[in-house]
């Protein structure tokens, strides 16, 4: 529950074996003039689902709610976000987007529910897939749920494959269609590195790209956050 006026932020980097699950649900209700941000990042694994479910109860609550993910082999990844916004003025954005290659699953369910009452109020939501693997299965389901005149709704996707141009472009500087695809992969895993707020997740995140890209590949990342950690001004208390 955040009260009014509160900032909460949800930090959350998943990445488990192939033959492991996790599964989970989130639920926050924000009150008048609340932030609620929820950065997400799914790194693989057996079974991936998340549940998570904003209620802007308040009035000019606002929720930022990030996804990337990437999934490979066999792996499966569930996902359901719904924003209910209820108070008066809130905003909402929804962003998802993320990698599948191999024979990965993908299912993306993103509701945006404009209740009556929650006149003024905005919502989106957009999606971008990246497809890698020729036996990748993707489900994409967006839903705007609309009870008042006085709002805007809106939600799109994209799904593709890495651009011929891209790929030329990157070949003719020596790199193979693998290694060039490979350069968006790293990105996922570069951006989950660089945010993870503490140990646990950092350390989830790197194993994980060790895993996917290798161990040269993940510690250059990890040197690049302890070098940003260093050049950081020092504290009052340091």
């Amino acid at each position: 529950v955040a009260e009014e006026g509160a900032t909460v932020t949800i930090t959350e980097v998943v990445g488990v074996g192939s033959s492991q699950q996790h599964l989970e649900s989130v639920g926050v209700d924000a009150d008048d003039d609340a932030r609620i941000e929820v950065r997400q990042y799914a790194l693989g694994g057996g079974t991936v689902a998340f549940g998570t479910a904003v209620t802007l109860s308040g009035d000019r609550a606002r929720t930022n709610i990030g996804l990337r993910y990437f999934a490979d082999g066999k792996d499966r990844l569930d996902v359901n976000h719904v924003v209910r916004q209820r108070g008066k003025n809130t905003i909402a954005h929804v962003r998802e987007n993320g990698i599948l290659d191999d024979a990965a699953e993908k299912a993306l369910r993103a509701t945006i529910d404009l209740v009556h009452g929650a006149r003024g109020s905005k919502g989106n939501e957009s999606e971008s897939v990246l497809v890698l693997g020729d036996d990748v299965v993707n489900k994409t389901m967006p839903v705007i749920l609309c009870d008042e005149d006085d709002v805007a709704g809106n939600h799109g996707a994209t799904i593709g494959s890495v651009s011929p141009e891209q790929i030329d472009y990157l070949m003719d500087r020596g790199l193979s269609r693998r290694e060039a695809e490979q350069l968006f992969v790293r990105a996922i895993f570069e951006d989950a590195i660089i945010h993870a707020p503490e140990a646990a997740s950092h350390a989830a995140a790197i194993a994980r790209a060790e895993e996917v890209l290798g161990a040269d590949v993940a510690h250059d990342f990890d040197d690049g956050v302890d070098a940003r950690k260093s050049d950081a001004p020092a504290s009052e208390e340091d």
